[in-house]
């Protein structure tokens, strides 16, 4: 199987279907958005394990996010020494809109397919991302 192949349509396929982006933000914040998001009750050090980076620029990086209210820290009500970094409602908003795919543009395009064709699609998705959650996490 050719990779670059893989890689092309998958690009393709988010080029063409993804969300207008309204927000100004870099790449290294929707990976922290991300990181935060895919892993509940995270610490600033396990952030900072996660994406590879010091404790303090990864402090940096979530304190960024705070002042856009994409964030917020709150301490772990059994260990007052340990705090939580999670997503505002506002962050979880942001983050579908630049991570996620167009549900109306999916719809439209979906309709033009055979339910065949959309089960085959989705079976194919499913099986992919199976793979690598068990891969990768």
């Amino acid at each position: 199987m050719d990779v670059n192949k893989i890689n092309e349509a998958w690009t393709d396929v988010y080029y063409y279907l993804h969300y207008k982006h309204v927000e100004v933000l870099t790449h290294q914040n929707i990976r922290f958005m991300q990181a935060i998001y895919k892993n509940k009750n995270i610490t600033i050090s396990s952030l900072s394990k996660i994406m590879s980076l010091s404790h303090n620029t990864a402090s940096e990086h979530v304190q960024r996010l705070q002042k856009k209210q994409y964030v917020e820290r709150r301490k772990n009500p059994n260990d007052e020494r340990q705090t939580y970094v999670t997503l505002t409602n506002l962050g979880k908003q942001v983050l579908k809109r630049n991570t996620e795919l167009d549900e109306e543009k999916i719809r439209q395009v979906l309709d033009k397919l055979e339910p065949k064709e959309q089960m085959l699609i989705y079976e194919a998705l499913q099986l992919l991302r199976d793979t690598v959650i068990k891969e990768f996490s």
